[in-house]
């Protein structure tokens, strides 16, 4: 048996998110465990870019209450205890809500393939889209 470290706190990149976002990486599998988790802190009002995970990803709310939408529309709230799945290929995003903290753990499987990407990013979520799932 071995105790893992857990490396430093790190800042989401202002690409992939809207807000201050910490993450705390938790685990990182290394061959022949692609397993991937991290502990996600958003702020109120603090959401991800449209992205999509070549092998899906499973988030589990921890602390507050939070969202999390798709292209065609749906959204889902999140409280802790939650947990939502996302399959492989599907576009969506997740963050906080406009007055409450969230966290949770996003766990996701590496796709065993340097040149096949495990999260493809794409545009930030438009105002109007973020403010209307808040309804």
């Amino acid at each position: 048996m071995e105790k893992l470290t857990k490396p430093a706190t790190g800042k989401g990149p202002g690409d992939w998110f809207v807000g201050e976002v910490w993450f705390d990486q938790i685990y990182r599998g290394e061959e022949p465990s692609r397993a991937r988790v991290n502990a996600v802190h958003f702020p109120p009002g603090a959401h991800t870019a449209w992205h999509v995970h070549a092998m899906g990803q499973t988030l589990h709310v921890t602390e507050g209450v939070g969202l999390v939408g798709t292209r065609d529309g749906q959204v889902i709230v999140m409280r802790p205890g939650d947990t939502v799945h996302t399959p492989p290929g599907e576009w969506h995003w997740h963050g906080a809500t406009v007055d409450c903290f969230m966290t949770h753990l996003a766990i996701w499987d590496g796709t065993g393939d340097p040149d096949v990407p495990e999260t493809t990013w794409g545009e930030h979520v438009t105002d109007t889209d973020y403010e209307k799932a808040q309804s």
